[in-house]
């Protein structure tokens, strides 16, 4: 028999594979998709992170009027009407996240609240937080979580 007879015969050039660098259309869209859903986990926890630190600004303008309410009342025997009569106290937060007011005042008891402005208005639970004095007893609201307790 003839030796070319013998030889295997090669597959044209069309049906023979080629070893291809590179990813494939899958591939890409399962890292997209992953990358995404890392991206959203991370700006979820940034964002409620800004809000807690925010809540600070309140807190610590409720406490400073809880303050000054007190020294008012040692001064003159009840609280304060408004904030203007109260030292180092303005309407507005330090950091301008919250607006301040006072609510229910009377000669043994107030509500000083501070309500959310701007984007910290998407801090849903914590968007007001308030701070009642009865009898000199103060009670924080709506919750202790809200004050990063």
């Amino acid at each position: 028999m003839p030796e070319t007879l013998l030889r295997p015969l090669k597959a044209p050039r069309s049906r023979r594979r080629h070893k291809t660098s590179g990813f494939t259309l899958m591939e890409c869209l399962l890292v997209c998709l992953l990358v995404g859903v890392m991206a959203t986990l991370t700006l979820s926890v940034a964002q409620n992170h800004r809000h807690r630190v925010a809540r600070l600004d309140a807190v610590q303008a409720l406490m400073r009027i809880q303050q000054e309410q007190e020294g008012h009342r040692a001064l003159h025997g009840l609280y304060a009407q408004d904030l203007a009569a109260l030292r180092g106290t303005a309407p507005v937060s330090r950091q301008g996240f919250y607006t301040l007011g006072l609510l229910d005042i009377g000669a043994e008891r107030y509500t000083a609240v501070a309500t959310a402005r701007g984007a910290q208005t998407h801090d849903s639970p914590c968007a007001t937080l308030t701070l009642m004095v009865d009898k000199g007893y103060p009670q924080i609201g709506p919750s202790t979580q809200c004050w990063n307790r």
